[in-house]
Order: C-alpha cells, then structure tokens, then sequence
C-alpha cells in the first residue's frame, strides 16, 4: 500500500503555500499557488528562505468560500493508540488558511456571508470525532481489506478508500485529480475510535472500536430521517469491534441507520414533532437500492427495530414490516422489538428476550476470525442493521450487548477465556468495556442530535439508575432546544463542509441573507411584553382585586393567546437549514 508522509512543515510566502514532507529521506514538498491555485510538487531548495514556517499534523483539504480558496490543515493531533501496528491519531485542532492575502475588496454582504461560511467550517471540524492513519486504511473492515485483489493494495489510501466514510472527501477533490498528491493528503473518517489493552488470566490482548459514520446523507437529527434516492440513510453507522491476541485478530461488525424510507420529522417547537411517512414517492425503489447494496457489502441481514409499536412511531413500523414482505427477499429478516414497552418500570433484564431471539442468527452469521499465521478461519455471513427512531440511544445498548456476546465467542476461540468462563464476570475488562462503549453512544449522538446519548448509565453498570433518569431529563431539554435552535445553521455547516451547497467565489447573493417573516420578530415581543406585563400586574396589585384580576386576565389571556399561534406557526420560528432545499414531504 502507499502511504502517506507522517510529518510535515507549512511554510508561507506571499504568492505560495509550500507544504514540505518532513519524514526521513523525504525531499518532496507540495507548492499551491495562492493565486491561480494550481498545485504542483517541487522540492526543498526551491522553497524560499523567506518563508514563514510551522509544523503542521496534516492536511483536510481546500474549500471555496466567498473570498475564495482556503487551505485547511490538522495543527493538533492525539494518538489514540496502534491498530494492527500502524498508529491511529485524532485530529483535534485545525486551522483555515486564506489564499487571498486580503478581502478588502468584498462588499459587506460578501464579508459577512464569508464569515458565516467559515464559522459553519470551524463549526464541523470542531465537532469531536475525526480520526485518520497515514498507513493504514481506516475506512474498511479487516474481512473487507483481508478479500481484496493485490491491485487494490497497491492504491493509494486516497484510491481505494470506502467513500461512504470519507469526510474530507469534498476537501480532496483537486488531490484526487492528481495522482503524484496522494502521498500528501489521506482519508479522514468520522465517528468514534477507542483502543485499549485489557488482560484476563494472565493473558494481554488488544480491543478496539470503530465506529464510522456515513457521509452520504449526513446531518442533524430532525433535519436528516429516512434515505435519498440513491438508497444512503441518514445517521449511517458502520461500527467494528476488533480483538488482537498473539497475532490472531477478530472483527465483528454492526450497523445502524435511519429507517430506510421517505420520512421525515421536521421541528416544529413541540417537544416530539410528528413522523410523516411520504405520499408521493415510490418507497419501494429507494428501499430496495438501500438493501441491495447492503446485501452487497455485508451479506445477510437481520433488521431490529426498536421504535414503539403504539402512538406516533407505529405507522413507522407497520410501514417498515410491509416493504420487508413487499420486498420478499429471503437474505433479510425482521424483527419488531418495542424497546420503551419491554423495558418499562426499569424491567431492564427483559433486553435478553431480544438477545436469546436472535442467537441462532448471530452464530449463524459468526465473525471474521484470521489465525496467528494470517490464514483466515471465518468470515461474518451476515450483519444486524439496528434503529430506533435517532438510531443512537436504544440502538446503542442493544448494539453493546450483541458485541459483547461475539466476544465472548471469540476471546474463548483465540484461547484467552477458558471454557465456561463469562466476560461479566471479569470485572475489570467488563467495566472498561462497558464504558467503551458508552463512549461510543455519547460521541454517536452529539455528531446526530447535539448532546450525549440517553440510556448511558445502562451501557456503562448494567443497571437503569434514578440518576441516569434525571441526566436522560436534561439531556433530552438540550436537545430540544438545539432541535428547535441552532440545527439549522449546524445543518448547513456539514452540507456546506460536504459540498452539498457549493459556495462561489465572489458571490452577490447566497441564501444566508433570506429574510425573516415578519411573524418571527413581532409576535416573540408580543408574548413576551404580555406575559412580563402580567407578572408585574400580579406583583403590583390595583386598587381593587377586581381590577388586579382583570389586568392579569387581560395580559395572561394575550399570552396564551400568542404562544398559541406561535406553536401553530412552529416551523417559522425554528432555526431552519437555508443552504440545501430540503426534500418536501406530503
């Protein structure tokens, strides 16, 4: 495989960007012009002693703003720890370069516009949880690399990577355009990654999760439900657990993903908007592109739903049962588990319904087990695709506890657990692993819905506490106003980060600018002064408690009275995406 260079220097002039390659023996450096932004390699004498020089960790790419091109660098990294021998690092800080060497000559309008896009950029990089290896392809599972012909792993990882999990694609796209870059640049994924190094009777072995999010279809929680057109669901999570053991390796891979047909559940400032199930589309074919490439990818698949099975999400799943027997493809199952019903007054221990329900399938399906001499013994068959309605909290637990029985399975096959030995009874792997991934729901859901995930203190004791009650409470308020709030803009930074809205350079008019309805400015003062103006009736009493009752009614009544059309209004006070026309749903 080619890999990248590990280390390099930016160094600056007025006219170049000069990125030079730092590893030993390395004599290439990347030179972009910053004015016709063309990029070329050169070497080392040709950089000019005048150049500003500092370290960089790597580059994510460039973008076209307003103002024109910027350079976008890693300038902090962390190493998360060594996967099969290659070091994985999380990039942490970043740093957005302009070409021009002034915007003097926007107007204010282009000014601020420009500043908008480059909070919206600063915003997605800053979103914990991008992940890269400069020797190692991140972007696949071990069985997927372990199945590959000798001429894939001669590519570049540029080349060759998985693109659904490459989130500095649209960063890439002119490297991509010249082969003789790759070296410079290399695939970015997104999501979560936790390595640790754990032993049982006496025996240390390396685990690790992946979890990689898609980059199709990728977005906020109530602003990205349901598939497009190409089959790609919102919220995709492709998650690996990978266990080292004297050489030998195991992998085990889930995922996760929005219920795969045309919904959506736009905020509307209720707490829990209702689903709408699309009328005016064909399900069928979106549904089936969804599936196929699946089957492709991961064999045969066992879907678990989650959602209720009574009030607002039952149309959901009585609509998800009937395209499964529509479909009548004998490679997937369903199955309907009602999560919230079975799992009520804290009857946590019922999850094993679940578990024991589908244990035959899991065996069946076995996992990607290759032995200390590289000969592979087992390849996964087959893969649980499971979701809720967020596919982040209730997904999440159930996902942990499948993972946890493939290892079990495993660690007794690479010879660590000796028969009849349960990984809950090794209290310090079990603790670490429960947390892990813990972690892993927490990172899942801030990317998604903006806080940690719900339902942690299960994933992380085993045990549904009053306390992870009243965390599950505020965290469920954070999210509701973050919903209603500020997704809009969050929507538009990962849409404008991924290319979906392509800003131009020098543009006159961008969407930014939309005015507001004149609902938005004058009804909240309304509300607002009335309910303050009853308040203080109430605090300053009349002559007559005739009088104070009447001012109270009066103002109370006006209140009411406008939080109510502003509710039936919902829509126009939330913070809406503006970039991308979202799909209409009947």
């Amino acid at each position: 495989m080619a890999s990248t260079f590990e280390s390099f220097k930016l160094r600056t002039t007025p006219e170049k960007f000069y990125i030079e390659a730092c590893d030993v023996g390395s004599v290439d450096v990347l030179a972009i012009d910053r004015v016709s932004t063309e990029m070329t390699l050169t070497v080392k004498r040709d950089i000019p002693a005048s150049a500003e020089t500092r370290p960089i960790c790597g580059l994510m790419g460039t973008i076209r703003l307003v103002a024109g091109m910027y350079l976008v660098v890693i300038t902090k990294k962390q190493k998360v720890g060594d996967l099969l021998g290659h070091a994985v690092w999380k990039a942490v800080d970043f740093d957005i370069i302009s070409y021009k060497k002034t915007i003097l000559h926007l107007t204010d309008n282009q000014m601020q516009d420009n500043k908008t896009f480059l909070s919206m950029i600063n915003h997605v990089l800053h979103t914990d949880g991008f992940y890269f290896a400069t020797d190692y392809d991140l972007t696949h599972t071990l069985q997927r690399l372990a199945n590959t012909s000798p001429e894939f792993q001669e590519m570049s990882l540029l080349e060759r990577a998985d693109q659904r999990f490459v989130w500095n694609g649209h960063l890439l796209r002119e490297f991509i355009a010249q082969p003789e870059l790759h070296k410079f640049v290399y695939p970015v994924v997104h999501g979560f990654i936790t390595m640790k190094s754990s032993c049982i009777n006496g025996k240390v072995f390396e685990w690790s999760i992946i979890s990689r999010r898609s980059c199709f279809r990728a977005g906020v929680r109530y602003y990205v439900r349901g598939i497009d057109s190409e089959g790609h669901a919102a919220n995709y999570v492709e998650t690996e657990q990978i266990v080292q053991y004297n050489s030998a390796k195991a992998s085990y891979v889930q995922t996760r993903g929005s219920i795969p047909f045309y919904w959506s559940q736009r905020p509307n400032l209720k707490y829990k908007p209702k689903p709408q199930i699309s009328k005016s589309v064909n399900h069928l074919d979106g549904f089936q592109r969804h599936f196929d490439s699946q089957i492709i990818l991961y064999g045969r698949q066992v879907i678990l739903n989650l959602i209720n099975q009574k009030g607002s999400e039952k149309p959901l799943e009585l609509a998800f049962d009937k395209m499964v027997t529509s479909l009548g493809n004998g490679m997937i199952k369903y199955i309907a588990f009602d999560f919230h019903k079975e799992c009520s007054r804290m009857r946590w221990h019922r999850l094993q319904i679940l578990l024991d329900m589908v244990a035959e399938m899991q065996d069946e399906f076995g996992y990607f087990l290759v032995d200390a001499d590289g000969k592979v013994l087992l390849n996964q068959e087959g893969t649980f695709r499971s979701n809720c309605m967020d596919c982040l909290d209730r997904t999440n637990v159930i996902q942990s506890l499948l993972a946890r029985r493939s290892l079990q399975s495993q660690l007794q096959r690479m010879g660590v657990l000796h028969m009849g030995q349960q990984i809950e009874e090794q209290a310090d792997f079990e603790k670490m692993y429960k947390n892990a991934w813990a972690d892993n729901a927490d990172a899942c859901a801030k990317q998604y819905a903006g806080t940690g995930a719900l339902k942690t203190d299960f994933t992380r004791t085993g045990k549904r506490t009053q306390w992870g009650l009243l965390m599950d409470g505020w965290n469920s308020v954070i999210r509701y106003y973050k919903n209603n709030f500020s997704d809009g803009f969050r929507q538009d930074s990962i849409d404008l980060f991924l290319g979906n809205y392509a800003a131009e350079e020098g543009d006159w008019t961008t969407p930014l600018r939309d005015p507001k309805d004149w609902k938005f400015l004058t009804l909240p003062i309304i509300m607002v002064v009335a309910f303050s103006m009853c308040i203080i009736c109430l605090l300053m009493a009349g002559d007559t408690w005739t009088e104070t009752l009447a001012y109270v009614l009066f103002w109370g009544t006006a209140s009411v009275v406008t939080g109510g059309v502003i509710l039936f209004n919902g829509r126009d006070f939330v913070d809406a995406p503006k970039l991308v026309q979202k799909e209409k749903l009947d």
